[in-house]
């Protein structure tokens, strides 16, 4: 038995090297201990805060509600299931900041840093627990930003137009819009309920030379069609031009393919909030195919949902430098710093935003400026943290 055991420790002693693989081999006990804490508080001020929405939100919005007979099951499980997500994502860098300086200046208070320290870990150690937890909250953030929470947002929206009489846009007038390369579309009447346009024409150009000239009564998307932009033309008829020689074919009904979908035609406010980040992709590229200028709130809305998943990172560098003394009066001083320094993040987020949209900034700069910003913050503040 001894020779055996001997056999397999020999053979088996390159295996050894897969502890280096292991991410948790580097996660000791003090580690776990800094991570629990945050994970913990992050989750319970999220808990907390979520709460008192909820009961603001509940008590404004009772009236409504009772007015147009919302169901209960429709209030539990189409708004609040899905306002939920909704609030805690949007404020979550709110929500570490808060976590960070809350059990941080615990931590402080109860010289349990200054203990640390002492044991000669340094800072730039210190903070590796608090990483790896804004790592998980980051992917966190950016996985519910990016899938799951706009198919939420679809839902409510939907509850909002029927039971809050929030009144979305579902028709659209003179819409005129490139379809593809020399390709030009117009419908005098689009409505989104019916997925129907009246007044609909079809232009195509060659070497900026009409070729072809298609008109239609009505035109009907086909929603049960496997693939994307298949439409139904009633009542049609086509001018083919070659030359000085003009072909007309008419018809009363006419399947034909033109590259749009209802989405283009009809927006609606918070429309981008509804797409997730792939369908975002697509849908920017496709505009900017067309040669299309109102893509910029789209845009803005990609870059922000990248750039908001690691302020995480800086929030939480500024939170335990500044915490992670100890001073005298506790951790309010820390937490009305921490509330003003997010709250004039996310304000900083809107005004840059804003400035991409009306006055042509770039949408890239306008997601992460306030990142960038707080980037020299968290840097000074980590110059002067505790060593």
């Amino acid at each position: 038995m001894i020779r055996m055991w001997r056999w397999l420790k020999t053979h088996l002693a390159f295996l050894g090297f897969l502890r280096v693989l292991n991410p948790f081999h580097y996660i000791k006990r003090i580690d776990w201990y800094i991570i629990k804490k945050f994970i913990g508080t992050y989750f319970f001020s999220i808990a907390l805060i979520i709460s008192i929405a909820i009961v603001f939100d509940v008590n404004e919005n009772l009236a409504k509600f009772t007015q147009y007979h919302a169901p209960l099951r429709a209030i539990v499980f189409d708004y609040y299931a899905n306002f939920v997500p909704y609030f805690a994502n949007l404020f979550s860098a709110l929500f570490v900041f808060i976590a960070v300086i809350f059990f941080t200046s615990k931590l402080a208070g109860n010289s349990e840093i200054i203990a640390m320290l002492a044991t000669g870990i340094s800072f730039k150690r210190l903070l590796r627990p608090y990483m790896i937890s804004c790592t998980f909250i980051a992917l966190l953030s950016f996985y519910l930003s990016a899938f799951v929470i706009p198919h939420g947002t679809v839902i409510r929206q939907n509850f909002e137009s029927l039971y809050k009489n929030s009144k979305k846009n579902t028709a659209a007038e003179n819409v005129q819009l490139q379809v593809a390369p020399g390709v030009i579309a117009y419908i005098q009447h689009y409505d989104d309920t019916q997925k129907k346009g009246y007044g609909f024409c079809l232009d195509k150009f060659e070497d900026k030379k009409l070729v072809s000239h298609m008109t239609a009564m009505e035109i009907q998307y086909d929603t049960i069609s496997d693939s994307k932009f298949h439409w139904k033309a009633s009542n049609w008829k086509i001018r083919s031009l070659r030359g000085l020689r003009e072909t007309i074919t008419t018809g009363a009904e006419k399947d034909t393919t033109v590259m749009m979908e209802p989405t283009d035609l009809v927006y609606s406010k918070g429309q981008q909030e509804t797409f997730t980040l792939p369908q975002l992709s697509d849908y920017i590229a496709k505009q900017q195919h067309r040669g299309s200028q109102n893509v910029v709130q789209y845009q803005v809305e990609y870059h922000k949902r990248i750039a908001s998943s690691f302020a995480s990172f800086i929030l939480t560098i500024i939170g335990a430098s500044l915490s992670s003394r100890k001073r005298k009066g506790g951790m309010g001083m820390y937490l009305g710093i921490g509330l003003a320094l997010s709250f004039i993040y996310i304000l900083l987020q809107t005004i840059s935003a804003t400035f991409a949209i009306n006055a042509g900034a770039p949408p890239i700069l306008a997601a992460w400026a306030p990142n960038i910003l707080y980037a020299f913050i968290a840097w000074g503040c980590y110059r002067k943290a505790p060593r």
